[in-house]
């Protein structure tokens, strides 16, 4: 079995796009457009990522959870450095329905959120 694939955004963020259909950020304040592929983790890399990018402000952070079947477009596990460790990264939009979960994100805890047409 494959380990999760996890896309962490702010929830207005993920609502305004799982309402259009796809999710184009990439990452905190840059988009697919900008960075030219959206920055995923793999479960163990999500807490060193929130604090990167959001440090103790994570209110109101949502982790997508992303089945790799369901992209049209690949996936492939990049390193920032050469030798580090390698991350995650969608070459194309995220579809709102390769979204099966969305959980709020808690450095303690998670609920996890389900719904249709997209996970909400």
């Amino acid at each position: 079995m494959t380990e999760e694939l996890l896309h962490l955004t702010e929830e207005p963020l993920w609502e305004a796009a799982r309402r259009a259909g796809t999710y184009e950020m990439s990452t905190r304040g840059r988009t697919l457009r900008e960075e030219g592929f959206i920055h995923c983790s793999l479960p163990h890399q999500l807490p060193a990522v929130a604090r990167a990018l959001y440090g103790s402000d994570d209110e109101g952070l949502v982790v997508l959870v992303i089945d790799a079947a369901r992209l049209g477009s690949p996936v492939r596990y990049e390193a920032m450095e050469p030798g580090g460790e390698e991350f995650p990264h969608l070459y194309g939009p995220l579809p709102a329905d390769a979204v099966v979960e969305m959980r709020t994100w808690a450095a303690r805890s998670a609920r996890t959120v389900r719904g249709e047409g997209g996970a909400r």
